[in-house]
This record gives structure tokens, C-alpha cells and sequence, in this order.
């Protein structure tokens, strides 16, 4: 699946329609896992080492993630939230980032807020993204440089440019706000911002990728969370970073996404402590 392989493009093209199937087949795998322990009603939770919870349906929906992809692409590493990393058994620069209910606290109280995430990156680069959120009804699908679809509808970011004019929702803000300089730099954005809510989780990416949403910022995500989401915000048209503009990367723990780069920038600035103009 290296594009080196054939500078036409063509075998690039051909595993990359492979790979999307497989991840919309490993998502639907997930969703059937987690209908038939939600139809039981009864499931473990224990807690991890750093205390966030982890259901015997996480695990589950993994496993059946895992089986999917590994079948459709069987030299592909493997690196998910529950089963950890498998190294690639090719040296084919592919990668699968996958996890099976983000939002398992949602999860747990019975909110529709969870999701499952998987994408694939390939020689370093996130390439595919699949969002799934079978309790709020919607699937993105996503493919650097081809565009992103909201349950087979193609979708684009807003075109909006001032912060001003912006609907901006914020996620996980706890260390954000343990820095009272940077939540002051935070409560400048919405003292400006048009609208603000807090939709959180995959909710505002897939908002900001159908024009909903303007800005998103988070300050405690891993990976994991934002893979797929990453790839369907840059599809959709948007630009996503870190916290600090930095690109998003294995190590990257904050986000801010917006649709448009001037809007980004004028909201970095502001985080910053620049004026934002």
C-alpha cells in the first residue's frame, strides 16, 4: 500500500477502497457488539491504572474490530485503547489506530454520547477515519484528499472566519483549567465567540465537518480519540492542531479545530495571549 510501489497511483487507490470497506465493516461489527450488550443489559466495569473505566464491552467491541481489519489487511500494525500495540508483520508503513467506545463514561450512564474510532495511517500520515455513533444515529466516513461523508452524504466545513461570527464548542478542559492563565486566554475566545456550547466527544467534529460547528478546542484527548476525526476534519475542508498549532501526532494531548485557517489562527492567537486579530 505504499505509494512508491506505483507512482500511478492505481494499487494505492485499489488497497485504500479495501481498507475503507474494512473499517466500516469493523465499525458495524462494533455497533452489532455493543446493540446485543446494551440489549442484555448487564456488563463488568473495572478501572484502568490511571482510573478511567473500561467495560467487558469495550473489550468485546475491540475484538471485533481487531478480527475485521486484521483479516482485510493482515500485515497492518494494530494499536487499540483496550488490547494496546501489535507491530506490523510487513514493512508496509500501514497502521491501524483504533478505539471501540470513546466516551465509555457516556456509555456507562446510558448517554448517547460514545463512539467508536478507527483509522488508518499509512507511512506516518493518517489517511482513513471511520466515526461511528450508532445511539446518535450517525457514521463519518473519511479520506485524506477525497472528502468526508456524514452517512453517505459528502460534507464541508463553514467558511467562517471570525470569531466573532463562530459557534464554538469546547470538550475535556480539565487542564486547561488548572492553568488560570491559559483559562483567562480561554475565556477571552468566549467572551467573543457567537455561540458556545459544550458538545464534547465526537459530537463537535462531526458538527464542525457539516458546518454546525466553527472552532472546537479540548485540552485532555489522546490519540486515540482524534485519529479519525482528524482525517474527517482536514477532508471536510477544516484545519486541526494542537493546542499550541503543533501537528497532531501520537504524543498530542489537546485540541483546536476549526473551519477555516484564519479563524484557527485568530483563535490560537488568543490562546497564545496575542489579540486574536
Amino acid at each position: 500500500m505504499n505509494a512508491d510501489n506505483d507512482s500511478s497511483g492505481a494499487f494505492v487507490e485499489l488497497d485504500m477502497q479495501v481498507a475503507r470497506q474494512a473499517a466500516e465493516e469493523a465499525a458495524q461489527a462494533a455497533q452489532q457488539v455493543i446493540s446485543d450488550f446494551l440489549a442484555r443489559g448487564d456488563w463488568n466495569v473495572t478501572l484502568k491504572s490511571d482510573q478511567s473505566p473500561v467495560t467487558e464491552v469495550d473489550v468485546a467491541a475491540e475484538k471485533a474490530i481487531k478480527s475485521v481489519l486484521t483479516t482485510a489487511l493482515p500485515g497492518a500494525a494494530f494499536f487499540g485503547e483496550e488490547t494496546g500495540k501489535s507491530a506490523a508483520t510487513e514493512g508496509n508503513g500501514l497502521r491501524w489506530l483504533v478505539d471501540p467506545i470513546d466516551g465509555t463514561k457516556s456509555f456507562i450512564r446510558g448517554s448517547r454520547y460514545y463512539s467508536t474510532q478507527i483509522a488508518l495511517e499509512v507511512d506516518n500520515e493518517l489517511r482513513l477515519g471511520v466515526s461511528n455513533a450508532p445511539a446518535y444515529g450517525e457514521r463519518l466516513v473519511a479520506e485524506a484528499g477525497k472528502g468526508a461523508w456524514l452517512d453517505g452524504r459528502e460534507v464541508h466545513c463553514n467558511e467562517v472566519t471570525s470569531i466573532d461570527d463562530a459557534f464554538f464548542s469546547a470538550g475535556n478542559l480539565t487542564t486547561l483549567a488548572r492553568d488560570a492563565e491559559a483559562w483567562a486566554r480561554y475565556a477571552a475566545i468566549v467572551g467573543r465567540a457567537r455561540r458556545v456550547r459544550g458538545y464534547g466527544d465526537f459530537c463537535h467534529y462531526h458538527q464542525l465537518c457539516c458546518g454546525q460547528a466553527d472552532l472546537v478546542l479540548e485540552s485532555d484527548v489522546n490519540i486515540l480519540d482524534i485519529a479519525a476525526l482528524t482525517v474527517a476534519v482536514r477532508a471536510a475542508g477544516g484545519i486541526i492542531t494542537d493546542m499550541q498549532g503543533q501537528p497532531i501526532n501520537d504524543a498530542t494531548t489537546s485540541v483546536l479545530a476549526a473551519c477555516t485557517e484564519t479563524l484557527h489562527a485568530e483563535a490560537l492567537a488568543l490562546l497564545q495571549g496575542g489579540c486574536g486579530q
